[in-house]
């Protein structure tokens, strides 16, 4: 078989290698604690499970519209309204299996040789890795942990060239935990007004997973760019649903007919019960989503803790999602190293942080889905290791 150059440039997400060894370590009876997959460890909440059974038994087995049955976008932009106070019109709302479909939509629809997308470095692997395949060029927005992870607008608005056709951003970020304050969102929006055929896509995924007093600001909230933003979100991490593959974003009114046509040629349609049950999830009671959130934050603040007291390791206060980005340069280790040997050595799953882009070496990420019990026991075998 010849297969088509462009696959020798698609990348791959490492947190599923990494829980790939995990778990065939764990089958050959050894113990792991799986700190690597950025997985909420709860359950999807019991009404939601409910509806989507009930969607099955009340016939909806059959194809829904591509972007998504009438009754879920229109509760997706009156949660978008209750949330960020802003007006959104339903017939922009897309929805999709997950939130990496509208990811590699929007690149495809921008990125082809001769042009450049800029995105976050250490970032989401699956950004860099469609811009590639796109044959685009990538440009790195460097997130260091001088700045607590978050972008610098002057530093983003310095790189766009005559060639950069989006800008991808991400806040609170995976996998740093890092959130870029309002100023710098304002000084971002701002500096755009310089480059009007540039697009966005905002990826606010986690945008319900904040701490101490932290403010997620949507880019859904400025006018001036709605013309060109595309805004990602989803149920997978807010209502544990990951497994479901359900996500949404809201596109800019030139680009839905664009959006929904790839829709149609890629997945024809989410299925259905899923849709049901996100439809349950942003109409029903929103106590499982505020409780998962406290526990999360009680995770954050061990691990936190506890990584800072490992010789040689260091760790910001993550901002938001359920992930901590610890630098492990004192230890003498690589990224990689101090990822084989911690899983080998100590049974504990992390993900280097190589994984998200050259700026993530010398970092590791560890996610704090995962019980506290099972935190402490994992920080402890790292210490002794160390």
């Amino acid at each position: 078989m010849i297969f088509a150059d462009s696959l020798s440039r698609l990348g791959t997400e490492s947190a599923f290698v990494v829980l790939a060894r995990a778990q065939k370590l764990a089958a050959e009876g050894h113990d792991i604690i799986n700190l690597g997959i950025g997985q909420p460890d709860f359950r999807t909440p019991e009404h939601i499970v409910e509806a989507g059974v009930k969607a099955l038994r009340d016939g909806h087995h059959g194809y829904t519209p591509a972007p998504g049955i009438p009754a879920l976008r229109e509760a997706v932009a009156a949660d978008l309204h209750k949330r960020h106070g802003t007006e959104v019109n339903p017939d922009n709302v897309v929805v999709v299996p997950g939130g990496k479909p509208t990811m590699f939509f929007a690149v495809l629809m921008f990125g082809q040789p001769g042009t450049e997308i800029m995105y976050p470095n250490p970032g989401f692997p699956i950004y860099e890795s469609v811009i590639n395949f796109s044959g685009a060029t990538p440009v790195p927005i460097a997130l260091e942990e001088r700045n607590g992870f978050a972008f610098s607008a002057e530093d983003v608005l310095s790189k766009i060239t005559e060639r950069t056709r989006l800008i991808i951003i991400n806040s609170p970020a995976n996998p740093t935990g890092g959130v870029t304050p309002r100023e710098e969102i304002d000084k971002l929006v701002a500096g755009l007004a310089d480059f009007p055929d540039v697009a966005i896509l905002s990826d606010e995924i986690y945008s319900q997973m904040l701490y101490d007093g932290r403010e997620h600001v949507s880019l859904l909230q400025y006018p001036e760019i709605r013309d060109r933003l595309i805004m990602l979100d989803g149920w997978s991490k807010t209502y544990a649903m990951t497994g479901w593959r359900l996500g949404y974003a809201v596109w800019p009114d030139a680009a839905v007919d664009h959006v929904t046509r790839l829709c149609i040629n890629d997945h024809s349609c989410v299925n259905a019960a899923t849709q049901y049950a996100g439809l349950a999830a942003l109409e029903g009671p929103q106590d499982a989503v505020h409780d998962m959130v406290a526990q999360f934050d009680e995770r954050r603040k061990v691990i936190v803790r506890e990584l800072n007291a490992l010789p040689g390791v260091r760790c910001a206060d993550a901002g938001g999602a359920f992930y901590a980005f610890p630098n492990i340069e004192g230890t003498g280790m690589t990224s990689m190293e101090a990822q084989n040997r911690f899983l080998d050595e100590a049974g504990v799953a992390t993900v280097a942080g190589t994984s998200f882009g050259a700026w993530g070496e010398g970092y590791l990420r560890f996610s704090y889905a995962n019980s506290t019990d099972n935190i402490l026991e994992a920080i402890g075998r790292i210490g002794k290791l160390l």
